[in-house]
């Protein structure tokens, strides 16, 4: 079966409807797929932004947030923006990266759905353990992998191989020659390369 990785930041906001349609998009064109959640600041930096470019370049973020309720209106999924934004996503990318499978997609999907689906924070581990819960994954034995030492190295670790590979924002579909393609609206382009098995 041909591959690919999926990476995603939970700040970002085409991350959300992203997230809700590549596995089925994967499914369908016979793609395994990897999660990997990550962070964007580290990269963001490395450019000199300390903030999101759509908080940097208002003209932007206007037309990114009105994009992203027409997107998610067409699919038919809620959109409620969250405040403050970016919302601080660490905690929520090392609990996901202390899941794995099945487990950490479903737990990502409920985190944006609460973050862009209800405008709820997703800063804290109160909101972290409902969704969890939710997911029927024990918070207090997540949270304990979660904030190891290991675990934090593992998302440092990540963050690095994601700038590594050419990754500059996300959502981002990496196929199994490294052929990278960022952006909501490049899935479909992505999933159908890797499902050429290009190598």
């Amino acid at each position: 079966m041909a591959g690919a990785e999926f990476w995603y930041e939970f700040a970002s906001t085409y991350s959300y409807p992203a997230a809700l349609r590549v596995a089925a998009l994967a499914e369908a064109r016979g793609v395994s797929l990897v999660w990997r959640p990550f962070l964007l600041g580290p990269i963001f930096a490395s450019q000199g932004w300390r903030d999101s470019p759509f908080n940097l370049y208002p003209a932007k973020g206007r037309y990114m947030w009105r994009d992203l309720e027409r997107t998610c209106e067409a699919m038919g999924v809620p959109f409620k923006r969250p405040e403050p934004f970016p919302q601080p996503s660490l905690l929520a990318a090392r609990v996901a990266l202390a899941l794995e499978g099945e487990e950490r997609a479903n737990f990502s999907r409920q985190v944006y759905l609460a973050e862009f689906g209800r405008g709820l924070s997703i800063a804290d581990r109160t909101s972290l353990a409902s969704l969890l819960t939710a997911c029927g994954i024990d918070p207090t034995a997540t949270f304990e992998r979660a904030e190891s030492d290991a675990n934090k190295a593992a998302l440092k670790a990540e963050c690095a191989r994601a700038a590594e590979i050419g990754i500059v924002g996300a959502p981002s579909i990496v196929a199994s020659d490294g052929e990278v393609f960022w952006g909501n609206d490049r899935l479909e382009q992505g999933l159908d390369w890797a499902a050429r098995g290009r190598v």
